[in-house]
């Protein structure tokens, strides 16, 4: 691939990988499916999934149903009023027991773990009181040694199975965070035990069940025990009628997750609060999940897969033809539907999908095409600099790296101030250093470095060098609408630097105890249309412009010693710059291609009113022939406009001759 960079350089660009765009897009969704397949096989990354759910099945999530257990809680101000130290006698369980029944309660499960034998009182009266209504929790361990992994169940003590009650594993698995989500596959699980006690037919759960959470800790009916055991003072009539009861331990208020609780945990809704879920609030989620089938399905691989290729595809489309800040938008919106479509998922077909994935492979295929741009916009900005770096100011190819549409290459009309500036004399200098090449060299270089800066730092373009010459010109290839006023102003401080200049070159001469090569320049300036552009052959070409006002200001240049003043300006460049610059009237010359003499101007510095109206006056004068050797203005103009008495001395010196 063949890359053009600029004035009088053409060189090779190694073309992109795959730099045709759709094969790029391609390649990006191969690649972003087979990072995303690996990816995903990482611990973090279902972490990552776990949390999004826990986010997306907690946002307006549903309320307890209407039939929902009812939960005695072992609480602060159970155990206040008890005056027990836990754990509490069996005899008092017993008690409850048999006061829920009497309330009309259609089955107790009590989260209580009851593997070994307390006092005899005690365990004879849960005996008495326990029967088929009855679930009392089991737990099941697994110990992990280096020798062997051993599975290790307590379960009630066979006198209460005996006599009747069910035993149900209370046991959890929490996530890789600590979390709880799925549902225990146990078939004789607490609250499945539960519910079957109670007549209910729980559904099947599918493999790796999520639970759907009802809200922060206390959000099913909770009443204290000290409460449950006396419900016809401290309860509404036919509070536990036909209702499911969960006993266990539930702390008034819910643990903080950072401190833990005990028999507590965290739960998709810690999210949200910080705060732990008792372990008996947990059992009754449990049981509502799997009576009304509230669980949630993790959605298996197909459907996953087909998810984030639709998700790499669309980022495809999206930036088929291009990237921008659109690109960004759409990535926004595309993560909220993503977020939104599982939600639905969620809430009406109990299917988490992931926007992990989706999300992932489109940000990739978007970003990575949106990178390839970038990088492909930096390599043509970097063109644009290499091409313009050694010709304009930095801060004008800045603006035009970050806007190559001002640059029009080809050719194109514009009206422009063109600068020709040129050290008078420096064919002489050029001769007398012949025998010092590193010498004149040196001087040429200390010359045009100065005067280039001041081109550039005024905003303007430097065509060529031309030896000793420097040709300028402003409003190309950005846009300049004070152009004129820049090329004066930089005309100016040209002179400015060759006088700096010959201060230095004066110093060394004396030091050195060398001849002093003083330095003078011309300038001229014009303004008017130009064709600008790249210009040559295929091989080799210039950013330059052409026209006859180019031709006028090389002229203006050349003239310049002819009327003793350092600078030219053509009747256009004048126009423009009088409301800022005193500008006088020197002549007028014959331009080709017209038939009326165009007149000159110069710059002054110091000239007021009077000076001026009497300089045109003279100007006038000279127009009209009417100019004498011996006329009073040669003698009084000098002493007024001690600038141009170099000018009025040659003026006077033509009347002369002419009248000879």
């Amino acid at each position: 691939m063949t890359g053009e960079v600029g004035p009088g350089h053409r060189v090779h660009q190694p073309g992109w990988p795959f730099s045709s765009r759709p094969v790029r897009l391609g390649v990006l969704v191969l690649i972003t499916l087979i990072a995303i397949s690996l990816l995903s096989r990482l611990p973090a990354w279902s972490l990552l999934e776990l949390r999004s759910f826990d986010y997306l099945s907690t946002v307006d999530d549903p309320l307890p149903p209407a039939d929902a257990p009812v939960i005695v809680a072992i609480d602060e101000p159970s155990l206040a009023e008890m005056n027990e130290q836990w754990p509490w006698p069996r005899s008092l369980h017993a008690r409850l027991i048999r006061q829920l029944r009497a309330a009309g309660a259609k089955a107790i499960g009590l989260d209580i773990i009851m593997a070994e034998q307390s006092s005899r009182e005690d365990d004879a009266a849960i005996t008495a009181a326990v029967g088929p209504d009855i679930v009392l929790a089991g737990d099941e361990t697994l110990i992990q040694t280096p020798q062997a992994d051993q599975l290790i169940r307590a379960t009630p003590m066979p006198q209460l199975t005996e006599a009747g009650a069910r035993t149900g594993i209370a046991s959890i698995d929490l996530g890789g965070d600590g979390v709880f989500r799925n549902i225990p596959s146990y078939q004789d699980g607490f609250a499945i035990t539960l519910a079957q006690a109670a007549g209910k037919a729980p559904g099947r759960l599918p493999a790796n069940a999520l639970i759907q959470s009802f809200g922060p800790s206390r959000s099913y009916p909770t009443v204290s025990y000290y409460q449950a055991l006396d419900p016809e003072n401290f309860l509404p009539k036919d509070f536990f009628k036909d209702r499911v009861v969960f006993v266990g331990l539930s702390l008034q208020n819910a643990p903080e997750i950072d401190k833990g609780g005990a028999d507590a945990f965290a739960t998709p809704y810690t999210v949200h609060t910080g705060r732990l879920v008792a372990g008996v609030e947990i059992q009754a989620t449990i049981y509502d999940n799997i009576v009304h089938r509230y669980s949630i399905e993790l959605a298996r691989l197909p459907v996953v897969a087909f998810a984030i290729l639709i998700a790499a595809i669309l980022a495809a489309a999206t930036v088929w033809k291009s990237t921008g800040w659109r690109t960004f938008a759409a990535t926004v919106v595309f993560i909220g539907v993503a977020a939104a479509l599982s939600y639905a998922g969620i809430r009406f077909g109990n299917l988490f999908v992931s926007p992990l994935g989706p999300v992932v492979a489109y940000v990739s295929v978007a970003f990575g095409q949106a990178a390839f741009d970038f990088a492909e916009e930096r390599r043509k900005k970097k063109q644009v600099t290499l091409a313009f770096s050694q010709y304009i100011s930095p801060d004008l190819v800045k603006r035009l790296s970050e806007d190559p549409s001002q640059l029009k290459l080809g050719g194109e009309r514009r009206t422009l101030s063109v600068l020709f500036s040129d050290v008078r004399g420096f064919t002489t200098i050029a001769e007398t250093l012949k025998d010092d090449p590193e010498q004149l060299t040196g001087l040429i270089n200390r010359l045009l470095t100065p005067l280039s800066d001041v081109v550039m730092d005024h905003g303007g373009t430097i065509d060529k060098f031309m030896g000793d010459c420097i040709m300028a010109f402003w409003n190309a290839p950005l846009d300049d609408a004070d152009h004129a006023l820049h090329a004066v102003a930089a005309s100016l401080a040209m002179q400015e630097a060759i006088a700096s200049l010959n201060r230095q070159l004066e110093k060394e001469a004396r030091i050195n105890g060398t001849p002093l090569h003083a330095l003078k320049m011309g300038v001229g300036i014009n303004t008017g249309e130009c064709v600008v552009g790249n210009m040559g052959s295929n091989r080799r070409f210039d950013y330059s412009c052409l026209g006859d006002a180019v031709n006028l200001a090389s002229r203006l240049e050349g003239a310049s010693k002819n009327y003793g003043v350092a600078l030219l300006l053509g009747e256009q460049t004048a126009k423009l710059v009088a409301g800022t610059y005193t500008v006088a009237e020197l002549d007028r010359v014959l331009v080709k291609g017209k038939t009326l003499p165009t007149p000159v101007f110069t710059v002054l510095h110091h000239a007021d009113a009077a000076a001026l109206a009497a300089h045109q006056a003279f100007v006038e004068m000279k127009y009209a022939g009417k100019l004498s050797p011996d006329d009073p203005v040669f003698q009084t103009l000098p002493q007024v406009i001690p600038e141009l008495a170099a000018y009025y001395a040659i003026v006077r010196s033509d009347v002369s001759g002419t009248e000879g």
